[in-house]
């Protein structure tokens, strides 16, 4: 079994003058990020290894998100995940090593959002049932999804394979 959190930057500012890729959070978004962090650490999702796209507002989202973890996992910074589609998050999550059990990525919308929902098996129950409806609704920047997925090795992830085991949005915590 393995754990994929997928986490969509948390609200980026709207001043686009040094272009997309630069965009600084918004103070919102410096509010959200710590509040997300420290919900990851009490429900205990820990990731071991940190895949952040290199745009500014994700880059952003980990350094004030990451500190509330009160561990220290390995980041790595990729461009190739900037404003990526969902086959690519997948490539990129499928060279992951194996020895890697909980991985987050940090990245964009829609891209966060379609893998979420592509990963994902036929609901099991109610609960998860009532979190896809919640994740269908709106994947709202700073939220994040946590996939459970039936598999032994990163390479093996594919469309089906997961549970949608919580999806967390800022809001909801304050």
């Amino acid at each position: 079994m393995k754990r994929l959190l997928l986490l969509r930057h948390a609200k980026a500012s709207q001043d686009s003058s040094g272009g997309d890729y630069a965009r600084p959070l918004a103070p919102r978004g410096r509010r959200d990020a710590p509040v997300m962090g420290k919900a990851m650490r009490e429900k205990n999702y820990m990731p071991e290894l940190v895949l952040c796209s290199g745009a500014a507002r994700t880059r952003e989202t980990w350094a004030l998100a990451g500190p509330e973890l009160g561990t220290e996992p390995i980041v790595e910074v990729s461009d190739a995940l900037y404003l990526a589609p969902w086959p690519a998050i997948l490539k990129i999550v499928k060279a992951v090593p194996d020895s890697v059990q909980t991985l987050l990525v940090v990245g964009h919308n829609p891209g966060m959002e379609n893998c979420a929902a592509m990963l994902l098996g036929p609901p099991v129950t109610a609960e998860e049932r009532a979190r896809r409806a919640v994740m269908a609704g709106k994947f709202p920047t700073g939220a994040l999804a946590v996939a459970d997925c039936n598999i032994a090795t990163w390479n093996e992830i594919a469309p089906g394979c997961g549970t949608l085991t919580d999806f967390i949005k800022p809001k909801e915590l304050g």
